[in-house]
């Protein structure tokens, strides 16, 4: 299967978020994808630059750094319709997207369903964030760097004709990161976008990777209802499978993030966290990542917890100490 190592170019509103359009904060202006065979072997590339019809200035920081303006995309560029069907046909049917980051995918979905294009990725849509992927292989999974930055950290050499900021140019770039670095040693940790979510509940989504796993929900209306779910709130071993009784309950570290611990009778101490998330309709949906724990873990979770009982016996009691005073 080939892959499509793909990057974006995007316009926004010149007066920033206050003009920015509902549902299409950026318009693409350029496409550009370099295609890989299974060997990562370059065999084929596609550039097409996209005439806007949302955003009829370019944004001056957006201008400074691809060099593109108004009269050349409006000159040399066409209808975002017309441009993406040309790239999916390039494309072909079967392969595999890969960007540097998680936006570019996510965009190019808005960008369809705003100008009335269908999309026609599975669901759930997989793809390779070789940003993410550089950084478990080189940097343990700390730290995520620029494209310009790992590509002066590979010792790529820098083509004075291929400036970064250019949609072809990057994806050549990525292309040529990805040729270069381990990337078999780390391609089992997919990533999945979630511009697009599960509608039911037995489409909701479970990934398994090496040393944890991760469960993406459908939408739900607020962040009550996410955590009344029981598909949402159980714990299940990323090891063996097992539902698992959890040995500290579900408790908020702040407004999106709740942590638990649970223990595994044949692989010990288990740690799960969920993150609260705004889906693209405005509902809310939870990923949950479990793995697992250490006794240090185990640690640091009861003491987080015990400091967030702490701060609400205090906030209270403050609340209760208002209320003599008001009445």
């Amino acid at each position: 299967m080939n892959y499509i190592v793909f990057d974006l170019e995007w316009n926004q509103s010149p007066k920033g978020k206050e003009g920015a359009i509902d549902h299409l904060p950026f318009e693409i202006i350029e496409i550009g994808a370099i295609k890989l065979d299974e060997n990562r072997n370059p065999i084929g590339e596609f550039q097409q630059l996209v005439s806007p019809s949302v955003y009829s200035q370019i944004h001056y920081k957006i201008s400074e750094v691809t060099h593109l303006d108004m009269k050349t995309l409006q000159r040399e560029g066409v209808p975002f319709s017309e441009a993406i069907s040309s790239f999916l046909a390039w494309c072909g049917k079967e392969f595999w997207f890969v960007t540097w980051g998680s936006m570019d995918l996510t965009e190019l979905q808005r960008n369809m369903v705003y100008f009335g294009e269908e999309i026609p990725f599975p669901m759930p849509l997989l793809y390779y964030d070789l940003q993410k992927l550089y950084s478990l292989e080189y940097h343990g999974g700390d730290e995520k760097m620029s494209l310009d930055q790992a590509v002066e950290e590979m010792g790529i050499p820098v083509d004075e004709e291929k400036p970064f900021h250019h949609a072809l140019d990057d994806a050549f770039y990525t292309g040529q990161i990805m040729a270069k670095m381990g990337f078999d040693q780390v391609k089992a940790f997919i990533s999945m976008d979630y511009y697009r979510l599960p509608e039911r509940e037995e489409d909701q989504v479970v990934l398994n990777f090496p040393g944890y796993t991760k469960f993406v929900s459908r939408e739900f209306w607020d962040k009550e209802e996410v955590l009344a779910s029981r598909k949402v709130n159980e714990v299940m071993c990323c090891c063996c499978h097992r539902l698992l009784r959890k040995k500290i309950r579900w408790f908020a570290v702040n407004s999106k993030l709740y942590v638990c611990l649970a223990v595994c009778p044949e692989h010990g101490l288990i740690r799960s966290k969920i993150r609260i998330k705004k889906s693209e309709s405005g509902n809310v949906f939870a990923v949950r990542t479990t793995k697992l724990a250490t006794e240090k873990d185990a640690l640091a979770i009861a003491q987080k917890r015990d400091e967030v009982r702490k701060r609400r016996t205090e906030r209270n009691r403050i609340k209760r100490r208002g209320r003599k005073i008001s009445g």
